[in-house]
């Protein structure tokens, strides 16, 4: 009787592995280019045409090739991985001797240094945009939210409906009128322009999820803070936010990734380089003639840290956000 339970078990963990198997497959498809950015960047291009898909080895192989007159010539290869766990092979007949030793100089640490001094700017950059515009976005969506969650007057749904409306827009189909605005107020080729298109272009979905969210609290609290004599900032600041936590930090999440990755609007109307953001930084790496692949994938792995570091830190409270309720209404 006593192993009835441990077959039960046994069967239930043989039938869960195709479904790890398939997790697995698409954790690896997922991480396959995060792979590829961090052992390319530590390769020059002989290295990277030599061996595309796989870590350079730590050895390099010096090789003393002799010509018809006699003359001697030495050359040093990054050795490849069959020659890493044997003696090396001569490359081609002319090699006289070839001799492999351990050498970490093989791995072409400058790339990051090269990355970080140029992209090092534009990340600044994307930090201001993202950092402000997600505190003015979501401190205009509280307000917003709060006041069609808590004041129903004449044609207010009329008045909600017309404001999700909104969310029905591409945002492409406002680059024209938009870039023309910019232009009649002087914001082209500045930062702040993204800042306040990009608060401005924030505010239908935060506040739809944040009304939502606010309706579902006890309206006690609200009553007993204005027999307190609260304000409508105080309620905001004692009731709202504290109970509110977990959403508004799933929405900073959401928005500060927003204004991030946005690429369209800055490449558009950004024109200095000192003021490109980390998306149109990225696309001058491509050199016209010569892609030093190893000083570029450098680039982009440091530019996809400050995301990597994000979502470590701040996934348990993404998913809290999710799981209290941030979609649904």
């Amino acid at each position: 009787m006593s192993t009835a339970p441990k077959d039960f078990v046994g069967s239930h963990k043989q039938k869960d592995w195709p479904k790890h198997l398939i997790i697995c497959a698409f954790i690896i498809i997922e991480l396959f280019p995060l792979y590829m950015m961090f052992q390319v960047s530590f390769k020059d291009n002989a290295s990277f045409l030599r061996n595309p898909w796989a870590p350079t080895p730590p050895f390099s192989v010096v090789e003393t090739r002799q010509a018809a007159d006699g003359t001697e010539t030495v050359k040093t290869r990054v050795a490849d991985w069959s020659e890493a766990f044997s003696s090396a092979k001569p490359s081609d007949p002319s090699v006289k001797t070839a001799e492999k030793s351990f050498d970490l100089s093989v791995y072409k640490v400058k790339n990051w240094n090269f990355g970080l001094k140029l992209i090092g700017p534009y990340i600044a950059n994307t930090v201001f945009v993202a950092v402000t515009g997600t505190f003015f976005t979501l401190t205009l969506a509280i307000f917003g939210a709060y006041f069609f969650a808590r004041y129903k007057m004449p044609f207010s749904n009329v008045l909600w409906s017309a404001f999700l409306v909104l969310m029905l827009m591409p945002g492409v189909a406002n680059i024209v009128p938009l870039f023309s605005l910019l232009k009649e107020l002087s914001l082209l080729n500045t930062l702040w322009a993204l800042v306040i298109v990009g608060v401005a272009g924030g505010q239908v979905f935060n506040i739809f999820v944040l009304r939502n969210f606010i309706e579902d609290l006890p309206k006690d609290l609200f009553e007993a803070a204005e027999m307190d004599g609260a304000s409508h900032i105080d309620q905001i600041r004692n009731v709202v936010i504290p109970m509110s936590g977990s959403i508004i930090g799933t929405l900073s999440i959401l928005c500060f990734l927003g204004q991030w990755n946005d690429f369209l609007l800055s490449l558009i109307i950004l024109r200095d380089k000192e003021l490109f953001t980390l998306g149109v930084g990225l696309i001058y790496l491509d050199g016209e003639y010569v892609k030093q692949w190893g000083q570029m994938m450098a680039a982009y792995f440091i530019a996809s840290i400050p995301l990597i570091v994000i979502f470590l830190f701040c996934m348990r409270l993404f998913v809290r956000g999710l799981s209290a309720g941030a979609v649904k209404g």
